[in-house]
């Protein structure tokens, strides 16, 4: 159920089934990794070109952020709702128990990834924790990123979770693709700190009511308010892909003509 929002091809499938597809590239032996995507993060992918092919190459672009569930419905694209970071996080740990999932945690502040590792042991009995790491804020050498690649894959992890933020993990990911032999690596950004209880995760009413950007930006001002300028853009470019569907009686690309040949740097 793959449909294009703004320049971005989504998967719009439920949590559930984005699960059931990391089980499928896990018994096939595939390697493959997954974004959960809002309207900063398409934006992003609009004026960063590695940013717009690291997502373009992802196995499964989830629709994170009630902006993007909302563009789905007014486009007319049946969706299965949002599948945010942290909920994945919390059902691959659940449900994955049934699939003998086994998780590494990479990203975060340090000591941030050993803490989310012991909180979710302690929540999910059973689960199996392969490994954690917190990479230095720095630009790594190559013997470096050598030597974590290698832990994870003696780890022999089925997801490696990525808590770097947008878009440091997707670039990351589509950089070790290939490298990593996890199943799964899976970007999920401020999951980290919600689920090792460093930073605040939204009330669960907020959630259900797609308010958590309102709740970070209130949390944090500073950092959060420059990108939520991006969700009046991303909605513009929505209207402009519905009036283009509604002129041309397709799926409409903003910034690619009917003839299908690309303009701009969307691609």
């Amino acid at each position: 159920m793959s449909r294009t929002i703004s320049g971005v091809r989504f998967d719009l499938i439920s949590c559930e089934s984005a699960i059931q597809a990391i089980q499928q590239w896990s018994e096939k032996g595939e390697q493959n990794y997954v974004v959960v995507t809002n309207p900063h993060s398409v934006m992003l992918c609009r004026r960063d070109r590695e940013m717009c092919l690291a997502t373009k190459s992802a196995g499964l672009v989830l629709p994170d952020g009630v902006g993007v569930v909302l563009a789905a419905r007014l486009l007319g694209y049946k969706h299965s709702g949002r599948v945010t970071g942290p909920a994945l996080m919390l059902n691959c740990c659940d449900w994955g128990r049934r699939f003998g999932f086994r998780h590494f945690f990479y990203g975060g502040k340090p000591g941030v990834a050993e803490k989310l590792a012991e909180r979710l042991s302690s929540r999910f009995a059973g689960l199996q924790v392969a490994g954690s790491l917190c990479p230095p804020f720095r630009k790594l050498t190559d013997e470096e990123d050598a030597e974590i690649v290698e832990r994870m894959n003696a780890a022999r992890a089925t997801i490696v979770w990525v808590g770097l933020g947008a878009p440091k993990q997707e670039k990351w990911m589509a950089g070790h693709l290939g490298r990593v032999q996890a199943a799964a690596m899976i970007g999920v950004g401020a999951a980290f700190d919600f689920h090792a209880g460093t930073a605040r995760w939204a009330p669960r009413w907020m959630r259900m009511l797609g308010l958590e950007w309102l709740y970070r930006l209130y949390c944090a001002p500073r950092r959060m308010w420059r990108r939520n300028l991006d969700s009046p853009l991303f909605l513009l470019g929505v209207l402009r892909q519905r009036v283009w569907s509604i002129l041309y009686r397709h799926e409409a690309v903003p910034g690619q003509p009917p003839d299908g040949k690309p303009e701009g740097n969307v691609e």
